[in-house]
C-alpha cells in the first residue's frame, strides 16, 4: 500500500499563490511515481513514522519564483524534500544511509529539511550536506 497522494507532490503554495498550473506531464508523473515506489514509500516502511513533503514537483516558473536551480531535479518530477517529525534531517539520513534504499542524491538541506531524488538508472547515492 501506498502512503503518498499525487497531490502532495504537485502541491506548491507559490503556484496557489501566482496562479500557476502545477500540474506535471506525463513524463514527470512516471519520474514521480517512481520517486515514491523507490524511495518515499520504502523511507516510510523504514522509519515508520508519517512524512511531510514540503516540495515535490515544481514546473520551471515555480522552480524558478521558489529561487530552485535551473537545474532541479524537483522540475522532472525525480526530487521531494520532506520532514519527518520528531526527527532531525542528519537521523533520518544515516538511517537512509544505513538501508539498502538506492537513490541519487540525499541532502541535509540546512538542517531543516531532506532533499532526496531518484533518477531511473542513473542513481549515485551521494549523500550532501547544504549549510
Amino acid at each position: 500500500m501506498l502512503n503518498f497522494k499525487l497531490s502532495e507532490l504537485i502541491h506548491s503554495d507559490t503556484a496557489i499563490n501566482n496562479n500557476i498550473n502545477n500540474m506535471p506531464d506525463i513524463n514527470s508523473l512516471d519520474n514521480l511515481l517512481n520517486l515514491i515506489v523507490y524511495c518515499l514509500q520504502p523511507i516510510r516502511e523504514l522509519i515508520k513514522k508519517p512524512m511531510i513533503i514540503t516540495s515535490g514537483y515544481r514546473n520551471a516558473h515555480v522552480n524558478q519564483l521558489v529561487g530552485g536551480a535551473a537545474t532541479s531535479r524537483h522540475c522532472l518530477g525525480e526530487a521531494a524534500d520532506f520532514k519527518i517529525k520528531g526527527m532531525k534531517p542528519n537521523q533520518i539520513i544515516q538511517l537512509i544511509q544505513k538501508s539498502n534504499l538506492v537513490f541519487d542524491q540525499l541532502i541535509n538541506e540546512h538542517n531543516l529539511w531532506v532533499h532526496i531524488s531518484y533518477r531511473k538508472g542513473k542513481n549515485r547515492k551521494q549523500v550532501l550536506t547544504i549549510n
